[in-house]
């Protein structure tokens, strides 16, 4: 028996291989499917099982293209409804795969479909659990993001309480914990750093799992802190549901190199939003005009995800050399599927050619405090609630809303001012600054964020929990 996780950083996401006696069940795997069949052939093995754990709402899984390739059997828990050729287990019904067993767990909470994956080894011991969005280490899933379901998140928080005390802890201490997901997912509100774990340690220290928690306290606790859901969850999780363009056809269509003249027509004609992925450095010294800073080395799908409203959306890419492919499949990822290609040779061509150009002023955190000492400045922060809460510029010249809910909150700025941007470290308020000023605000960016400004005297205010007072 064999089990690789197959981890993805920018998603925070697990993808699962097992392969026993050459046949191989792959688990909740990503848009691009070709790694998996790649690593079946050189184990002389056959993909027989594809299970999806539930409807993902942070990414398109490749189920449909690889149940295509390969021919195997994509297997959903109960109450799933597909447009698609599928097959729906019942609660406990188990599958072989070579000399093991893998048995179907039904865990709603997460969604009425979630469900958590039994490995029994070749002894018929029970090995580990691959847990989806039920279990994560040191949380659980979000009892928020069901399709078009009447129940309420604190229905779906109730069955995710049973679920868990009744599926998963009276199993044994030494099973290995799989989730589906990792720190930086907004599949939940605290999972660990850790991607894989055991059962035991996690009765030990999930705050869910306390034995000695009511069902109301588990509802409270779990639904409290829970901010909305990116925008695109929902549409993330319809498009695993009803289906999608397979990832090849995806991939043709967007890796197309445009010069110069082509990009700028392709540009005008099909209403496309230029999307940079560079660094934020070289965005903010030279960019196409009305374009946006999304950049690759960031946490870049769920960004996109957060911001670009439309899955639709006809985009044209600004990328470094040697990464076009990889932009393409990482917008796949989360369902934009809509790349009309890149501009060949970079930013740099468009210089050559003399295209427009734009600057974006950026300056240091220091003379941000001069600026502030001399001039009643305008700062907009734009960092998570937390992040915000815990440390932050004093004044009331200081204004606050995430980059995540940007879109919602235009209306609070003034086109007539100038606003000073910061995040953390300089990555997301380029991002905010890119989109503000696409849209006609006046923006100037401080680099290294929050991190250098610690470090000036400008005024900063803790946050004290009132508990402590």
């Amino acid at each position: 028996m064999k089990i690789e996780q197959i981890y993805t950083g920018c998603l925070a996401q697990g993808a699962y291989y097992i392969e026993s006696n050459g046949e191989v069940a792959i688990i909740d795997p990503l848009r691009e499917t070709q790694q998996y069949v790649d690593k079946a052939n050189s184990e002389n093995a056959k993909i027989k099982y594809i299970f999806e754990t539930h409807f993902h709402a942070d990414f398109v899984s490749g189920h449909l293209d690889l149940a295509k390739k390969t021919g195997a059997t994509i297997i959903f828990g109960p109450k799933a409804q597909t447009n698609y050729e599928a097959y729906v287990a019942k609660d406990n019904e188990t599958f072989k795969l070579g000399n093991v067993t893998i048995k179907v767990l039904h865990t709603p909470g997460h969604t009425l479909e979630s469900s958590t994956f039994l490995l029994i080894d070749e002894h018929g011991k029970n090995h580990a659990i691959f847990s989806g969005d039920t279990l994560f280490l040191g949380d659980v899933g979000r009892p928020d993001l069901a399709i078009k379901s009447d129940l309420t998140k604190e229905d779906l928080a109730g069955m995710l309480y049973d679920s868990l005390r009744n599926k998963i802890m009276p199993l044994e201490d030494n099973i290995i914990v799989y989730p589906a997901h990792g720190a930086g997912s907004a599949c939940g509100k605290n999972l660990s750093k850790e991607t894989v774990g055991v059962l035991g340690e996690q009765k030990k220290t999930n705050y869910a799992l306390r034995a000695d928690m009511t069902k109301e306290e588990f509802i409270k606790e779990v639904l409290d802190g829970i901010l909305p859901p990116p925008q695109y969850f929902a549409k993330n999780a319809m498009m695993n549901k009803s289906g999608y363009t397979d990832f090849d056809t995806v991939l043709k269509k967007g890796d197309v190199a445009l010069n110069p003249d082509e990009f700028e027509t392709v540009a005008n004609q099909e209403g496309a939003l230029i999307l940079d992925v560079r660094t934020e450095q070289q965005f903010v010294k030279g960019h196409i005009p009305n374009s946006i800073f999304i950049g690759i080395n960031g946490a870049f799908a769920p960004w996109v995800g957060a911001l670009i409203t439309d899955l639709q959306q006809p985009i044209l890419l600004i990328v470094p050399e040697g990464k076009e492919k990889e932009t393409v499949t990482r917008l796949s990822r989360v369902g934009y599927d809509n790349t009309l290609g890149y501009l060949k040779g970079g930013f740099e061509s468009w210089k050559v050619a003399k295209k427009d150009i734009e600057t974006m002023e950026s300056i240091s955190a220091e003379e941000l405090a001069k600026r502030n000492e001399e001039n009643n400045i305008k700062i907009l922060d734009v960092r998570k609630e937390g992040e915000y809460k815990s440390e932050r510029i004093e004044g009331d010249n200081v204004f606050h809303f995430p980059l995540d809910y940007i879109n919602d909150n235009m209306n609070l700025i003034d086109q007539k001012t100038t606003y000073y941007l910061h995040c953390a470290g300089g990555y997301r308020s380029v991002i905010a600054a890119s989109i503000l000023k696409a849209r006609g605000f006046n923006v100037i960016d401080v680099a290294g964020g929050f991190t250098d400004i610690k470090n000036t005297n400008l005024p900063k205010t803790n946050y004290v929990c009132p508990s402590t007072l």
